[in-house]
């Protein structure tokens, strides 16, 4: 893929009509992206190999990703890597996924701060190991000390809109029995603090691999005015070109948020 940069020699993303945007004019990467990572399992069964090889590869397609968000000015990137539902899936699977986790997140402890990358976490993290559970506290202190306007991923980890949401009311309802809240004061701005996503805007594309064309309890209240981008690629051989058709599209839609355009 031919790379497109700006006069800061940043990459560019294209137009709809495949040709670079002028990023002076007005024009920009979406802000907010979020990605449903599927198909891990499925590329690697089109292959012979185990499901785990399916999650290699796509934890490296993460990697890449994030990295070329970052480089054409995407501020936030949100990742749905493993949800409350799979729990389900064999034992040997989960722990090749929190193998994977380990080794990024250990080699985020080392690279944030150089790389001024912020990592986040949403999700119920009480399941996840001790060991996971401390590097993520790690990569929360390095992200403290990091700008505000540096790129931020954020990964799902035991996350579903569903729980999110259950979990945030129950902190309202805590605050209002102990006082510090009333409920007649609660409206979406109040409750959206009691998100994991709290102080982060919602995602203005949200794209799904795989053919699949649904949510699967991802970002359920962030996603209300959210573009959709599905495609039939398989999230391990998603790539930059990919991610540009998919900001191309979302360049070429209308957004009115309810209202009438005028």
């Amino acid at each position: 893929m031919a790379e497109n940069r700006d006069e800061t020699g940043r990459l560019a993303p294209p137009r709809a009509n495949g040709t670079a945007w002028d990023r002076t004019g007005g024009n920009a990467p979406p802000r907010h992206i979020a990605i449903i990572m599927d198909g891990n399992g499925r590329w690697a069964a089109k292959r012979g190999l185990p499901r785990t090889a399916g999650h290699k590869a796509g934890a490296e397609t993460f990697r890449k990703i994030a990295t070329y968000c970052k480089d054409i000015g995407v501020k936030y990137l949100t990742v749905y890597a493993f949800s409350t539902e799979n729990w389900k899936r064999s034992e040997t699977e989960v722990s090749a996924i929190m193998a994977l986790l380990k080794k990024y997140l250990l080699e985020a402890v080392d690279t944030m701060e150089r790389d001024h990358i912020r990592l986040h976490f949403f999700g119920d993290m009480t399941p996840i190991a001790p060991e996971l559970r401390r590097l993520a506290r790690e990569t929360d202190e390095i992200t403290e000390h990091l700008s505000k306007d540096d790129f931020q991923a954020n990964v799902c980890l035991n996350y579903g809109g569903r729980d999110e949401i259950l979990r945030a009311a129950r902190r309202f309802a805590a605050d209002c029995a102990e006082g510090r809240q009333k409920p007649e004061d609660l409206d979406e701005a109040v409750f959206s603090g009691y998100l994991d996503s709290a102080g982060i805007p919602d995602p203005e594309l949200i794209i799904r691999p795989s053919g699949e064309q649904r949510l699967s309890n991802f970002l359920l209240w962030q996603s209300a005015y959210a573009e959709f981008y599905y495609t039939d690629t398989l999230w391990p051989d998603f790539d930059e070109a990919e991610l540009d058709r998919a900001i191309a599209a979302y360049q070429s839609r209308d957004r009115r948020f309810g209202g009438v355009k005028k």
